[in-house]
């Protein structure tokens, strides 16, 4: 298989650039950049046995410019081994990127399919961006694109429909056929979800607009994903330039769980339910795949294109969440670390219905590479806080406000220095007169779950790595059991 010139120049640089940066230096279990620039995951999907994560990817520096597909691989969803980078845009249809997409294993090969992007003349002269799904095909490591890409074009699309904005295409297979769903944006201006199926990978015919936004959630929806979990389907969209409502959705660009039933011979998805993905500031293009146990699991990218945090001399920006295990709970879809976490959990503190009153440190309760657990008891107290990565001068602040019942991270003296968006809130409930918080602290990112994953909360944190201390402050007096250990990947 020839390899263009193109991707042979990013594999070299690549392989050079990852030997001048040192693990100490990187998050200690979550996925980040090789070198360069990293966003959406991309090809989320087992093949061989093992897990493979594609990505967005800039490797000659650190911000977005020219995407290519990177690629890592694991047989636990914590340690990655980086793969030398998979596609470049090196054909004319994809020359101005090769955008999201995603993967299967199908007849013992790897097919990629991905969002070509390509600049073309109009009708008046001026050049326009045309976005098509096009293929390759692999074995793991090196990937061929077929000859007739791209597979689907924008003309493809209803009448009325962008053909610009058509993009990151979600495959799978199901009784014998290919299926697949794509963002796409409707002549209202709005996001809508585009639905085809195959029988040939290179022949695809256009079935459905599966869901439409009707400009209710944000414009353009990108990055759907769209998988049965417990009775029901799951549609999740990554809408942009949405407006805040209450403490369920922020401005600018959210993830979302759209619920509901699906039609498979009318090709249509009755919705019943709605719901954020993630409630904090740095969470974006989620992408799901099924494990061979039969389980769902989710990663995304943490971080945000409005409100973006970069660390200042390094030679890569960009990670991803801890993988994720999706569960449907009273008609609620929650999220916990994938179950593989544990194996690297070591140096185990407990306390049982320990009181907390005021400000105050627990023997064996610091770090930044961290798996804490807190359950906290409903009593006479109106504010519960914990601030993480703490030092004398930085700390990232969890405040429980028990009368409003609602949840704050804030990170406004995490150290960054930047004029970022630095605290959202959310609200919460109790359970069986217990909050139970899950904090997964690493050494860029603070991951929040309450109770059992209903609700997950996901922020980056800029704070110096020495900066180790837990220290919990009640106004009043709280009953707390926490469990904690260290995650230890060496």
């Amino acid at each position: 298989m020839m390899l263009s010139e193109m991707l042979k120049k990013a594999r070299e640089y690549e392989k050079t650039a990852l030997k001048t940066i040192s693990n100490e230096q990187r998050p200690g279990f979550h996925f980040s950049a090789p070198t360069g620039w990293l966003n959406d995951p991309n090809g989320f999907s087992m093949y061989q046995g093992e897990y493979h994560l594609f990505f967005q990817y800039y490797p000659y520096d650190t911000h977005w410019d020219f995407m290519h597909w990177g690629h890592a691989k694991s047989r636990d969803f914590i340690k990655w081994e980086y793969l030398p980078a998979a596609l470049a845009p090196d054909e004319t249809y994809d020359s101005s990127g090769v955008f999201s997409g995603s993967a299967l294993e199908d007849k013992g090969k790897q097919v990629l399919i991905y969002t070509g992007v390509e600049e073309v003349e109009g009708q008046n002269g001026k050049k326009e961006v045309r976005q098509n799904q096009c293929i390759a095909v692999g074995d793991g490591l090196n990937y061929e694109k077929l000859e007739n890409n791209p597979v689907i074009t924008a003309s493809q699309l209803p009448k009325g429909s962008s053909l610009e904005d058509f993009r990151d295409p979600k495959i799978w297979k199901e009784d014998g056929r290919f299926y697949l769903v794509a963002g796409s944006r409707n002549e209202d201006g709005s996001g809508q979800i585009a639905l085809y199926s195959a029988e040939q990978l290179d022949q695809w015919n256009f079935c459905s607009i599966l869901a439409r936004s009707a400009n209710l959630h944000g414009s353009m929806w990108e990055c759907p994903d769209f998988f049965a979990l417990g009775e029901g389907h799951v549609l999740m969209v990554s809408p942009q330039d949405m407006h805040a409502e209450g403490l369920e959705f922020h401005n600018g660009n959210n993830v979302i769980f759209v619920t509901g039933k699906y039609d498979k011979k009318a090709m249509s998805f009755e919705r019943t339910g709605l719901q954020s993905v993630d409630y904090g500031l740095d969470f974006y293009a989620a992408q799901t795949m099924e494990t061979e146990d039969g389980r769902r699991i989710m990663i995304a990218w943490m971080q945000s294109w409005d409100n973006h945090m970069r660390h200042g001399d390094f030679r890569w920006s960009g990670m991803m969440t801890i993988p994720r295990e999706l569960s449907v709970k009273n008609g609620r879809i929650c999220q916990q670390p994938v179950r593989e976490l544990k194996r690297y959990h070591q140096n185990e503190v407990s306390y049982d219905s320990v009181s907390i009153e005021g400000e105050t440190r627990l023997e064996g309760i610091s770090g930044r590479r961290t798996d804490l657990t807190i359950e906290v008891e409903e009593g006479d107290y109106e504010k519960f806080s914990i601030k993480v990565a703490a030092n004398d001068r930085y700390y990232s602040a969890i405040v429980l406000d028990t009368k409003e019942r609602i949840l704050t991270f804030d990170r406004t003296y995490s150290g960054y220095g930047r004029d970022v968006i630095s605290s959202r809130s959310m609200k919460v409930d109790h359970q069986n007169g217990t909050i139970k918080l899950r904090i997964l602290l690493d050494q860029y990112s603070v991951e929040i779950f309450v109770n059992d994953g209903e609700q997950a909360m996901t922020s980056l944190i800029a704070t110096p790595k020495d900066a180790e201390e837990i220290i919990f402050d009640v106004q009043g007096r709280a009953c707390c059991s926490l469990k904690k250990y260290d995650v230890i990947t060496e």
